[in-house]
């Protein structure tokens, strides 16, 4: 049986990834660590990578080597596509994003054991070391989670820190479900999981423009420009596999685009602008000057953006975040989960604009007051700032009544 007939039978496969980021484009996938419950009469035996690492208990534990010809590719995109196989990951957001890349395929119905356990109150940021042994009594020794993942061959030690991080996570999953369930959190658990179906780790070259410093203050044609440049940087970056950053800086692109430089001589006058940049892509960053000053892009448009806070905004931001923490703790489910001070900033801003009259929607969109979160704290937010319920302290615990 291959992994994702194994999968099937099993309705779960639990998969951690190792990869190397620094100095690149983009981000190499260097391992892949699976575990995947086999048969009871061991027939779903599919054999190692390696060679050398025999079953663990009921689980076959692989490791693919997506830097070989072959690594078993389409088994693994069959069962992260199947919505009848649950994918077990910890803090799996990049996880999930390069396999996306890597396999080129959709993920469905992951489980995160980090994401999960925020709904037991033990902090949204928890580690798999930290789950481990408070919830299996596991401990873990870690020595190789900083090396060249990306250096062939690779050393016992970094096989084992690689098999340690998926022999336990099946466990792991089942132990925090079953705990979740108890106390009516397991669905809001998995709704919160279903965010990681989607993530990418592909560049918007829009988002990345709108996202470069002080670029609503340019006028159209160095805003023309700068969608250039952006272009320009990313495929500099692509060709080169190094960080866009140090192709060109967000400031000195902004200032190229401001300041329009047609020939080497303009350009090299503008600070951020590195000898080795002129050498290399002098003749083609003028050329994307040029395309852009041709360009017939539009300006970024202000549209209905949410008010900044206000001085008087801070107290009832204040009183919001205090509601969050008391509902919060009283769930027992992690304060970052339900609400940043950007969402409640957002609550505050757009209920004191569309009280006045100056925005129409009436609520900001945020996660807080969407799904799971509406029904946990969303409307009693909306409540307590709209007068129709108020909080007191009563035997230093606070208390929330409606009016």
């Amino acid at each position: 049986m291959n992994i994702a007939e194994l999968a099937r039978a099993a309705g779960r496969i639990a998969l951690d990834t190792e990869f190397m980021g620094e100095g690149r484009y983009r981000t190499l996938l260097c391992l892949v660590q699976l575990a995947v419950a086999e048969p009871a009469d061991g027939t779903g035996n599919t054999g190692s990578e390696d060679g050398e690492h025999p079953k663990e208990g009921h689980e076959r534990i692989e490791i693919l080597d997506p830097l070989r010809e072959e690594w078993l590719r389409q088994p693994l995109a069959e069962a992260i596509a199947d919505p009848a196989v649950e994918l077990v990951v910890h803090a799996g957001r990049q996880d999930i994003a390069l396999l996306r890349r890597a396999l080129g395929c959709e993920v469905r119905n992951v489980f995160d054991t980090q994401v999960a356990a925020g709904f037991l109150g033990m902090g949204a940021q928890c580690s798999y070391d930290t789950l481990l042994a408070e919830l299996l009594g596991v401990k873990l020794s870690k020595s190789a989670s900083f090396t060249r993942w990306d250096a062939r061959p690779l050393t016992g030690e970094q096989l084992d820190y690689a098999r340690d991080d998926v022999v336990h996570l099946s466990a792991l999953a089942i132990e925090l479900q079953h705990r979740l369930d108890k106390v009516g959190r397991l669905r809001w658990a998995r709704e919160e999981c279903e965010f990681l179906e989607r993530v990418s780790d592909e560049r918007n070259l829009d988002a990345i423009f709108e996202r470069l410093p002080r670029v609503r203050s340019l006028n159209a044609a160095s805003q023309g420009v700068a969608r250039e440049l952006v272009a320009w940087r990313e495929r500099m970056a692509a060709e080169r596999d190094r960080p866009v950053q140090s192709v060109l800086g967000d400031a000195a692109l902004v200032e190229i685009a401001k300041r329009k430089p047609s020939s080497p001589r303009k350009l090299q006058d503008i600070r951020g602008v590195g000898q080795g940049s002129l050498r290399r892509g002098g003749e083609d960053l003028l050329a994307a000057v040029q395309r852009g000053l041709e360009s017939s892009h539009p300006p970024l448009a202000g549209g209905p953006r949410t008010a900044p806070p206000r001085p008087d905004d801070a107290p009832l931001i204040a009183l919001a975040e205090a509601l969050v923490r008391a509902r919060a703790r009283e769930a027992d489910v992690a304060y970052e989960l339900l609400a940043s001070r950007a969402d409640l900033q957002a609550i505050v801003a757009v209920r004191r604009d569309a009280r006045a009259g100056r925005d129409s929607r009436g609520e900001a969109d945020v996660r807080t007051l969407r799904g799971w979160r509406r029904e946990l704290v969303g409307e009693e937010l909306l409540a307590l700032l709209d007068g129709r319920m108020s909080l007191s302290v009563q035997d230093a615990r606070l208390q929330i009544d409606p009016i």
